[in-house]
């Protein structure tokens, strides 16, 4: 079958220069337009195992999906059924990762964040729960386009908190919602129009929380036509300023758009400059 739109996706993860091992999980299908991040937390190796289940389960389960729907399976309007996907999907994921850690005492109080691109056609779906985010480069400008689920993003938005005030807070860590803490968790869903030549970025906060986003759209910016190198920079910079976190960062590039798709010029984008602004 041919694809209606034709992506370029790299992955990186990288342990940090303070943290003994990395809880960070990425993983993509280039063919199938699926790519997830994961960030584990909990003791021991459970950080680990949290991450791994969430990117290993749902790639599966988003493949099946895709898979179905290629082959003209019946199949609702592709917003609907991809939602519906995602959200039975995580809670498949969170209801494993959540026996898991009821049942085996080293694994107890595990969970993992997670952010989710699903590129369908002209449109890119995104789930998330927690920290992880995905951003949008477009003509040059950057658009955080999730919302951080965590206490800060929290008082921020009930005016308790300026952003500045939050780049200095002790507990830009505490997150909201995570993935097999509970035995139940909602994720946020959204759809965005995508156009040939955007760059999408998703990431752990240890990219975020080390590297401005000014610094992170300049890069993405002036090295947008390697995206190797682009991704290796992003984890440099963050282990530059410290790398006190495990950091991770999955980049896609929209190379190719089937013409038929159409699309109009910058509404939902322009929509995104006031929302987050």
């Amino acid at each position: 079958m041919q694809r209606d739109v034709v992506l370029e996706i790299v992955t990186r993860t990288d342990t940090g220069k303070v943290r003994s091992k990395n809880e960070d999980s990425v993983l993509a299908n280039v063919t199938q337009g699926i790519v997830v991040l994961a960030d584990g937390m909990g003791g021991y190796n459970a950080g680990e195992v949290a991450s791994g289940m969430a990117t290993s389960m749902l790639v599966k389960w988003l493949e099946d999906f895709v898979a179905k729907r290629d082959m003209g399976g019946t199949l609702p309007a592709i917003s609907a059924s991809t939602h519906t996907a995602l959200s039975a999907g995580i809670a498949k994921t969170n209801q494993a990762i959540f026996a898991a850690a009821q049942s085996q005492a080293q694994y107890a109080g595990m969970g993992t964040t997670l952010v989710i691109g699903l590129f369908q056609g002209n449109q890119l779906t995104v789930a998330h729960i927690g920290d992880s985010r995905a951003y949008g480069l477009r003509d040059g400008e950057l658009i955080q386009i999730t919302r951080d689920h965590s206490w800060l993003e929290e008082k921020i938005a009930s005016g308790l908190l300026t952003r500045e005030q939050a780049q200095l807070s002790r507990n830009k860590n505490l997150v909201t919602r995570a993935v097999g803490i509970d035995a139940n968790v909602s994720a946020e869903i959204h759809d965005f129009e995508v156009m040939s030549d955007d760059i999408y970025l998703f990431c752990s906060d240890g990219l975020n929380d080390m590297v401005s986003d000014k610094e992170i759209g300049m890069t993405l910016t002036s090295l947008s036509a390697n995206l190797d190198l682009c991704a290796s920079q992003l984890i440099q910079l963050a282990n530059d300023k410290g790398g006190r976190d495990n950091v991770s960062v999955i980049l896609v590039k929209v190379k190719k758009l089937n013409s038929n798709l159409g699309s109009g010029p910058l509404s939902w984008w322009r929509r995104l400059l006031v929302r987050f602004r």
